[in-house]
């Protein structure tokens, strides 16, 4: 199955609906454009030969076969497709079909309310393979929501802690990492906007001075638990590709256990180790490693 196939036809056998017209699909993925015709009220004027004889619609087909854009190309599912606009003759399935960009274009075509009925159409598929997946947020998605606490808990552990509760409770999950992919928007905005029942607390001044082997204590143990937060970034997604419970199971523990390092960890010294942690080569041996970090001094 082509990378269009899993992308644009129903894994969950959800078809394309617009209006009271479901559309069909070809082995491939593409739509066909009769049914499309039909659903937009089936007009001699709008048939899709004629939109396919349009100067500007063989332009189109050609630079989505082309894919001369190679950003394009590798965020575009086409590149593996032979061609935009394939023709099934004979069979039940007989007719034009189209890959989804042909689909909005001809849609736009027709007129501009059919364009939108196509759009949200789509874009109401979309939602409903997310809902049926039940795909959860990516790693990046997490380490943004993580960012947005950070930042407004500002190091108090109480807020911290209220912050995720309410987050896990009001989506109604026991992890914020299984939060679903489609709440992910909504996620941002609650974090961002959630008025804070608990206060961050100004440290005193006269608090009993810590003993300075402790105190180094502290720092060792911070720095270290950086450096696994960061060791955890680079390998924690292949980890991931070969046990996702056990990914899933471990992550809190690195990003909290960060959290609550940078508590202990001096703002300046970190600011200077923090280059250092980005370029870190972690499968060097020793030696390689202190060549590389005698190089860029």
């Amino acid at each position: 199955m082509s990378n269009l196939t899993q992308n644009f036809s129903s894994p969950n056998n959800q078809p394309l609906v617009i209006g009271e017209f479901a559309i069909r699909q070809d082995d491939e993925g593409r739509y066909s454009l009769a049914d499309l015709h039909k659903a937009s009220c089936n007009l001699a004027k709008h048939k899709p030969s004629n939109f396919l004889r349009v100067e500007q619609t063989q332009e189109l087909i050609k630079e989505i076969e082309q894919c001369s854009d190679i950003s394009l190309c590798e965020n575009n599912h086409f590149s593996n497709m032979r061609s935009a606009v394939k023709v099934i003759n004979g069979g039940n399935n007989r007719g034009t079909y189209a890959v989804k960009e042909m689909v909005y274009a001809y849609a736009m075509w027709i007129s501009a309310k059919f364009h939108l009925m196509v759009i949200r159409a789509y874009d109401a598929m979309v939602m409903q393979w997310q809902i049926s997946d039940r795909k959860s947020i990516s790693p990046e998605q997490q380490a943004l929501l993580h960012e947005i606490v950070d930042r407004r808990s500002k190091g108090e552990r109480k807020i911290y802690a209220e912050m995720w509760s309410r987050h896990n409770r009001h989506f109604k999950i026991p992890r914020y990492a299984e939060l679903l992919a489609i709440h992910f928007p909504e996620a941002v905005h609650y974090l961002e906007t959630m008025e804070l029942k608990a206060k961050i607390v100004e440290p005193k001044q006269d608090l009993i001075a810590v003993d300075r082997h402790y105190d180094q204590s502290v720092q060792g143990l911070a720095w270290h638990m950086l450096w696994v937060r960061e060791w955890w970034r680079e390998f924690g997604e292949a980890i991931r590709t070969i046990s996702p419970h056990m990914a899933g199971a471990v992550h809190d523990h690195f990003q909290d256990g960060a959290m609550f390092a940078f508590h202990f960890i001096d703002k300046d010294e970190l600011k200077k180790q923090r280059d250092r942690m980005d370029y870190y080569q972690w499968h060097l041996n020793p030696a390689e490693r202190m060549a590389l970090d005698y190089k860029r001094k």
